[in-house]
C-alpha cells in the first residue's frame, strides 16, 4: 500500500497529505505484529473490581492507556528516524531496518513466553529514593508488586516497533516531502493515527480479559491463545527476514 504512494504524495495539496498519514496510522496499529505485541501485555493486567460493569470500565481503561503508550512510543522513534534522514540527510542501510524486524521477531518470541508462563523472564527492580527525617535521602531497589505499574515496557516496545516494518518506509515517504514541516506534520498525524487505532484496539482487546477475570481457567486460555499468535508471528517475522530476506548472508 504504501509504496504506492510514493508516486502521488508530491502533487498533495498539505491537507490531503496530513489526511493520508492520519488514515495511514489508523490502518497501520492494525498490523499482526503490532496487535500481538499490544495483547500480550494486555493479557498480563489484573483487575480487582468485583461488579461486571466496572471490571470492563476498568479493563478497558487500563488496556487503552497501554495502547496509547505504545504509540507514543512509536511516534517518538519515527520522529527521531524522520529527523535524520532529512535533516542529517543520512542514508540509513536497508540492513539496519531489517535487522530491527528480526528484533521484533525475538521481541515477540519473548513476549510470548513471558504472557504464557504468566512471569516475569527478568526480574528488574526500579530505584526509589526517599528522605528521612534527618534530612538524609536514600535511594534503594524495589520490586514492584501489582499495584505499581509503568507504562514503559510498552512506550519501549512501541520505540522498537517504529524502527521496524512499513513505519521506517513512512519515513522514507516523508523525506520526499518538500520542507521540514510537511515532513513533521505527516509523521505527527501518522502518530496521531497509530496513537488512535491502537488505543481504541486495544481497549477491545481488555474486554475479554476484564470478564475472564473470575474465571481462572478462560482467562488462562486467553493468555496462551495469546501467547501463541504473538510465537506464531515472531516465528513468521524471524523466518521471512532470515531465510527470504536473507539477513544474514554475505
Amino acid at each position: 500500500m504504501l509504496e504506492n504512494i510514493f508516486p502521488q504524495i508530491q502533487s498533495l495539496t498539505p491537507s490531503l497529505v496530513l489526511t493520508l498519514g492520519l488514515a495511514i496510522g489508523l490502518q497501520h496499529a492494525f498490523e499482526p505484529d503490532h496487535v500481538a505485541a499490544v495483547s500480550t501485555q494486555v493479557a498480563r493486567q489484573k483487575n480487582k473490581s468485583q461488579s461486571m460493569k466496572k471490571r470492563i470500565q476498568e479493563g478497558t481503561f487500563k488496556s487503552s492507556i497501554i495502547g496509547a503508550f505504545w504509540g507514543a512510543g512509536h511516534t517518538t522513534t519515527l520522529i527521531m528516524v524522520g529527523l535524520a534522514v532529512y535533516l542529517l540527510s543520512i542514508n540509513i542501510p536497508d540492513v539496519f531496518f531489517n535487522g530491527s524486524e528480526f528484533i521484533v521477531g525475538l521481541m515477540l518470541i519473548f513476549l510470548a513466553f513471558s504472557t504464557i508462563s504468566n512471569k516475569k523472564l527478568f526480574k528488574i527492580k526500579h530505584m526509589h529514593s526517599h528522605t528521612h527525617k534527618d534530612g538524609i535521602i536514600h535511594t534503594h531497589p524495589h520490586h514492584h508488586n501489582g499495584e505499581h505499574k509503568h507504562g514503559h515496557k510498552s512506550y519501549l516496545i512501541g520505540c522498537i516497533h517504529g524502527l521496524a516494518g512499513s513505519g521506517t518506509l513512512l519515513v522514507v515517504i516523508a523525506g520526499t516531502l518538500s520542507n521540514i514541516q510537511d515532513v513533521l506534520g505527516f509523521i505527527l498525524i501518522f502518530g496521531v493515527g497509530s496513537v488512535i487505532g491502537m488505543t481504541l484496539m486495544s481497549s477491545l482487546i481488555g474486554i475479554p480479559f476484564a470478564l475472564s477475570n473470575k474465571a481462572f481457567s478462560f482467562e488462562k486460555t486467553l493468555r496462551y491463545v495469546v501467547g501463541s499468535v504473538s510465537f506464531l508471528i515472531g516465528i513468521m517475522i524471524i523466518y521471512e527476514i532470515v531465510f527470504v530476506g536473507k539477513l544474514f548472508s554475505f
